[in-house]
């Protein structure tokens, strides 16, 4: 069974914090985003996209638990949740999806995304606005109209 991710949504605004990434594996099958887009050479050609901060929910750990965790390890920020805003899927896992309240700190890139960053896998913290959704290949691609309905509200 696929372990399941926890997504933590922080709005500010007309604007939602999103990690851009570019990411390169030496081989495509071992690169997620390959599979994810049915590319089947041998050779992963590096994408460049943006997700939202969230990761894998931990043994023992609700997925709120996870969401603010993941959001506290990525970003620094602390905070609470408001709702859960909806559940879908991320690179075949199932996913749950929390709006964020009571956001306090400055966000700064932290954790293994920090640490991580290079050439190959790069991560950035942005504010944007839903009409750059498309231009960041915000993924996964079924969140960018509800997200957007948010940010409109």
């Amino acid at each position: 069974m696929a372990v399941p991710r926890a997504v933590a949504v922080v709005v500010d605004g007309p604007t939602v914090l999103l990690i851009k990434r570019f990411l390169k594996h030496e081989v495509s099958s071992h690169c997620v985003m390959c599979a994810d887009s049915g590319w089947t050479a041998p050779g992963c050609p590096g994408h460049h996209y943006a997700v939202l901060p969230g990761g894998h929910v931990e043994e023992g750990e609700s997925h709120e638990e996870a969401a603010l965790r993941e959001l506290r390890e990525e970003t620094t920020l602390e905070a609470r949740i408001s709702r859960l805003l909806w559940s879908g899927t991320h690179n075949g896992r199932p996913a749950s999806y929390f709006l964020m309240t009571d956001v306090s700190g400055s966000a700064v890139l932290s954790g293994d995304e920090a640490k991580s960053n290079g050439p190959t896998n790069s991560h950035e913290l942005m504010w944007v606005t839903a009409e750059a959704f498309d231009a960041l290949n915000l993924h996964p691609a079924e969140i960018r109209k509800p997200l957007a309905e948010l940010l409109h509200g």
